[in-house]
C-alpha cells in the first residue's frame, strides 16, 4: 500500500538525489525504470487519496440503501431541490422583466444577430 509518508519520502528523493553518470546502458535502463516507478508511486498515491478517504461518505451511502432508500439517495434530492429552487427564481425574474416591457424581443435584441 501506498501512505502519505512514503509519498513524502518520493519527493525528498526526487529533489534531493545525488546526480550520478550513467556511462552503462544497464545503468540507463535501472535509472529508467526507477524513473516510471516514482511516476507510477504518484498514481498509487492519487489511488489511496481517493479510495480510503474521499468516497468514505459514500461508502457509508452505499451501505445505507439496504435499509432505508430515501437517505442514500439524499443527495440527488438535493441538488433536484436547489434546481427547482433556482429554475423558479429564474422564471419569477423573466415575468418581472416581461411585465414591466422591458424585455427586448426585437430579432436585433443580441449582437451576434
Amino acid at each position: 500500500t501506498f501512505s502519505v509518508k512514503s509519498f513524502i519520502l518520493f519527493i525528498q528523493s526526487l529533489c534531493f538525489t545525488p546526480k550520478k553518470s550513467y556511462n552503462h546502458l544497464k545503468d540507463l535502463y535501472i535509472c529508467k525504470v526507477i524513473n516510471f516507478m516514482r511516476i507510477k508511486d504518484i498514481f498509487y498515491f492519487i489511488e489511496d487519496i481517493f479510495v480510503n478517504y474521499l468516497f468514505i461518505p459514500f461508502d457509508f451511502l452505499r451501505e445505507l440503501s439496504a435499509s432505508n432508500w430515501w437517505l442514500s439517495n439524499l443527495v440527488p434530492w438535493i441538488f433536484i431541490f436547489v434546481g427547482l429552487i433556482a429554475f423558479s427564481y429564474w422564471m419569477i425574474q423573466l415575468k418581472k422583466f416581461d411585465d414591466n416591457k422591458e424585455e427586448d424581443t426585437s430579432i436585433t435584441a443580441h449582437d451576434y444577430l
